[in-house]
């Protein structure tokens, strides 16, 4: 396993992992429905990733990837960080984004993207309420919940925040 800054060329792989890693990490937390809607549109995904990918970004997102005999690359999670969206945090950086194909679940992948995102500086970020393996990952990353509570359309999402070291 390896990383790298994502592409606009990743931008179909991508798409598709996060579809995939939604599956993995939200079936039985949020309405099967909402999983179901996202994969009706997938060429409209792939371009909106495409221009997110080849807009101006003030950090990468990074992407693990699996490279095969052959030297084929399976993207296998990503993640992303930028800044703070949040007005009353106390930190610069929010981490947007984190996932891992389920079958890397415990094997550093995670820490390995978390780290290339983000370091060890203070951040907060949003987590789905009944994610309890995510919520003790972030834990163990020295993510504190924070008592903050939004209500969207997939669901309650906690806020974390994490002091910088």
């Amino acid at each position: 396993m390896r990383l790298r800054q994502a592409t606009p060329e990743d931008a179909e792989a991508l798409t598709h992992l996060h579809l995939d890693v939604w599956d993995d990490a939200y079936t039985g937390l949020v309405e099967q429905r909402v999983l179901d809607e996202r994969r009706t549109d997938v060429p409209a995904r792939v371009e909106r990733w495409r221009g997110i990918l080849a807009g101006p970004r003030e950090e990468p997102l990074w992407l693990a990837v699996e490279v095969g005999p052959g030297g084929d690359e399976e993207l296998v999670g990503f993640a992303s960080a930028g800044p703070a969206r949040d007005g009353d945090v106390d930190t610069a950086t929010e981490l947007w984004s984190l996932y891992v194909r389920a079958r890397l679940w415990g094997t550093g992948v995670g820490y390995a993207l978390l780290q290339a995102a983000i370091g060890d500086r203070a951040a907060y970020l949003w987590v789905l309420a009944g994610n309890d393996r995510a919520i003790g990952f972030y834990e163990r990353q020295g993510f504190r919940l924070d008592g903050t509570v939004d209500e969207l359309d997939d669901g309650r999402h906690l806020r974390m925040l994490r002091a910088g070291t």
